[in-house]
């Protein structure tokens, strides 16, 4: 079993982003002026903060997902890439009997970019967060990780959804 367990530990970590039933209520989160307001389009006071309501309820999608093995519950707040590799990880996690549990301590965002067209968003963030990992529901490790993404939001039916999610340490 360790060995499954040492290939996902990686692949939980930089998906770490991804979740925590708390992250829109409990998690501390401080917005960085937005480096996105230079160019040539400007991006509103309510697009950003849409981008970032959403952003943040995606975490709550991925927790979900990760501790259900369920990757039908990324499909409200994922895209594309960001889609694929998270289900591939929970299918993966699922097949070797374990589940994942966040919690979020922090967020440190700022949107860095806006396409002109207005159809993504690039935002930087820092989590801190504490990640548990059972295997068939015994905890089995557990640590406090700070992670550096970089996030890249596209808009979809009423809300934006994450199209790309890459850890940056």
């Amino acid at each position: 079993m360790l060995k499954p367990l040492k290939r996902l530990l990686p692949a939980l970590s930089i998906l770490a982003f991804a979740s925590s039933n708390h992250a829109a209520t409990s998690a501390d989160v401080r917005i960085e002026p937005s480096a996105a307001q230079q160019g040539p389009r400007m991006l509103t006071e309510q697009t950003a903060s849409a981008v970032i309501r959403d952003y943040l309820q995606s975490w709550q999608g991925l927790s979900a997902a990760l501790e259900q093995n369920r990757a039908d519950l990324l499909n409200t707040d994922f895209s594309g890439e960001a889609r694929e590799k998270l289900g591939e990880t929970i299918q993966e996690q699922a097949a070797a009997g374990l589940s994942t549990q966040y919690r979020d301590g922090a967020h440190d965002i700022q949107i860095v970019f806006s396409s002109p067209e207005g159809l993504s968003i690039q935002l930087t963030d820092t989590v801190a967060y504490d990640l548990q990992v059972l295997d068939h529901g015994k905890s089995i490790s557990s640590k406090h990780i700070t992670t550096r993404y970089i996030v890249v939001l596209t808009p979809a039916e009423a809300r934006w959804k994450v199209r790309v999610f890459q850890a940056i340490n």
